[in-house]
């Protein structure tokens, strides 16, 4: 990496990102975008606050803040990242927090200034303000808050986690930096090329000093890292499972370990209050997995690479496919339809499983016997199933 990047600034710290490439996910044909919030409330971090909210979606669901990286754009964000796909299929808003070269001179959020990462200044107070706002004008859920981000973006999200312990119920940090592990440039630069000596005690107290007298609970976080990343090396991910293990209060002794796809090893900490995820190969960037596939999301480009859809999983860490509903507004009962041997039934796959015909997993759908996959769990999307024997339908999309 060029020394005279390296002094000139952070670029050299965290990630840079070239045009984005296509959404190659499936999506369903919706109208909503992503738009711009012109005021949002208090501004002291001078940053630009992006929303999306699915079509039809009702107040009182969950809020995703999503945190960008070094050069990148919330639109750029957003449009690689994947999270858009579960937005749609689980029923949450996306909030995208943007700064730019104004605050920093490669677009970077400021996670090593102190004037940036303490409660109620600078670019932390101005993305709790964004959540206020999200709250009071699309009624989110406020007990139902996350945050996630990539590199500079993850080290914000470890600020916000941190410095808002009452707003967030958890969160996510891709390639990120524990909170506080630097309050300089030259500081940040030693964090990511090399471990910090600090006991999980130590890092922990630099959490619970960030908001005093709080005594809640702290949020459950995610942590990525790749295992090839020279950009903020691996020591950042243990260094992060350190802090938020003592922050929960729970060993740093895993409780399970497992292996995922694309060489990636899930280890748990505590009854799932800390979850780290190291990529065997990969360098620094966001795991993503692009695909149809339920577990599947996300474009690969500069600094979005080619390993596991994290959006996937951090959407069920963070509880999002508990609770979804069917998006838009469900369709009026259907008339009782006679069943039996060639019964032959048409309907959207939301009637169909409403009805008995058919299940639905993740947020997609399958016929009850037969299995055969009908695509995503919503109003849009119509069907026929034939049942050939009792509780047993399949496709039958030419005769019905």
């Amino acid at each position: 990496m060029a020394a005279t990047l390296f002094r000139r600034t952070l670029v050299t710290l965290l990630l840079a990102v070239l045009p984005w490439a296509a959404v190659s996910v499936r999506q369903p044909a919706r109208a909503a975008s992503l738009t711009q919030v012109a005021s949002f409330g208090a501004n002291p971090g001078n940053l630009t606050m992006y929303a999306y909210r699915p079509d039809g979606l009702a107040s009182g669901r969950p809020l995703v803040v999503l945190l960008h990286g070094c050069t990148q754009n919330a639109d750029g964000y957003f449009t690689n990242s994947g999270w858009r796909k579960y937005a749609d299929q689980w029923g949450f808003t996306l909030v995208l927090a943007q700064t730019g070269s104004a605050n920093n001179s490669t677009g970077c959020f400021n996670w090593f200034q102190t004037g940036d990462t303490t409660r109620g200044q600078g670019e932390a107070a101005s993305i709790r303000s964004m959540v206020t706002y999200a709250v009071s004008a699309y009624g989110s859920d406020p007990r139902r808050v996350h945050v996630s981000g990539l590199s500079a973006g993850g080290a914000m999200a470890a600020v916000m986690l941190a410095t808002y312990p009452d707003v967030f119920a958890s969160g996510s940090i891709g390639a990120g930096l524990a909170y506080r592990c630097a309050t300089s440039l030259t500081q940040a630069s030693s964090c990511q090329y090399g471990p910090t000596s600090r006991t999980p005690r130590q890092w922990g107290d630099l959490v619970r000093t960030a908001h005093s007298g709080y005594a809640g609970p702290y949020p459950r976080v995610a942590i990525w890292q790749g295992q090839s990343d020279y950009t903020v090396v691996p020591a950042n991910g243990r260094q992060l499972r350190d802090q938020w293990t003592d922050v929960r209060g729970v060993s740093q002794t895993p409780t399970s370990t497992r292996s995922l796809t694309g060489g990636t090893t899930l280890t748990v900490y505590g009854d799932d209050d800390v979850r780290l995820y190291e990529i065997a190969g990969l360098g620094h960037g966001l795991p993503v997995d692009p695909g149809s596939g339920a577990d599947q999301c996300g474009s690969t480009a500069a600094f979005f690479l080619d390993a596991i859809c994290s959006a996937y999983h951090d959407a069920r860490f963070f509880g999002l496919d508990t609770d979804a509903p069917p998006t838009p507004t469900p369709t009026p009962t259907p008339t009782p339809t006679p069943t039996g041997p060639g019964t032959c039934v048409r309907a959207s796959n939301y009637a169909h499983t409403t009805a008995g015909r058919a299940h639905q997993v993740s947020g997609y759908t399958y016929a009850n016997g037969s299995d055969d996959p009908m695509g995503l769990w919503n109003t849009f999307t119509i069907h026929g199933l034939r049942q050939t024997g009792p509780d047993y339908w399949v496709l039958a999309d030419g005769e019905c």
